[in-house]
């Protein structure tokens, strides 16, 4: 399997519930596909850097995964019938970005086993 970055931008004007909803839908069709949901960061909303779809702001969502290939297909079909998605990519990681992501995945889980936050 291989691992996945995953930025999503969400239309700004839907509910808190209507987008944990669709991050909720997503992670379901990784983890459908015998996937692994590494990390999700909710980075909130913000400005675009230009209009899409006559949106100023988006709810900006990053996702790293572990799954086969063939589930990016069903994910990426998910995101063109979506309403609530305005953009998206999906982005393999190589060997240098995997190492670099583990490093700092481990960096921030040291100091929560240590019982410090």
């Amino acid at each position: 399997m291989n691992i996945y970055e995953n930025m999503v931008v969400l239309n700004a004007n839907i509910s808190d519930e209507e987008a944990e909803a669709s991050v909720a839908k997503i992670k379901e069709l990784v983890t459908g596909q015998g996937g692994e949901v590494l990390k999700v960061e909710v980075w909130g909303r913000r400005k675009l850097s230009y209009e899409i779809n006559k949106q100023k702001k988006g709810l900006y969502v990053l996702l790293f995964y572990k799954t086969p290939s063939a589930t990016v297909k069903k994910l990426e079909d998910f995101y063109k019938v979506s309403d609530a998605v305005l953009k998206y990519v999906v982005l393999k990681l190589g060997t240098k970005q995997i190492q670099s992501f583990e490093k700092t995945e481990a960096a921030a889980a040291a100091p929560e086993q240590r019982g410090e936050a």
